[in-house]
């Protein structure tokens, strides 16, 4: 009974300790994996940031004014050519 019972055992524990091994590798690879991604979302968070500010920068009422007059030749009417319309 020993003879067979041993072996058994020492096979148990060597599969054992492989699927230990295998699956402490695998968390590891995850958790680099979860790093990488965390950083990645950090970035994108750091660029919308960015891109938020230079939106509220270019959506100004002055900048807007600026480029319609340099752009486009554009200026301001005078009190003689604005039309009111009301109901």
């Amino acid at each position: 009974m020993t003879r067979i019972l041993c072996p058994l055992l020492v096979g148990l524990v060597v599969i054992t300790s492989l699927a230990i091994t295998l699956t402490r590798h695998q968390s590891r690879k995850l958790f680099v994996e979860l790093q990488a991604l965390e950083q990645r979302h950090d970035a994108m968070n750091d660029e919308w940031g960015r891109l938020q500010l230079e939106q509220a920068t270019l959506g100004t009422h002055g900048r807007i004014e600026e480029r319609a007059r340099s752009a486009l030749n554009m200026t301001m009417p005078s009190v003689t050519d604005v039309i009111i319309v009301t109901d």
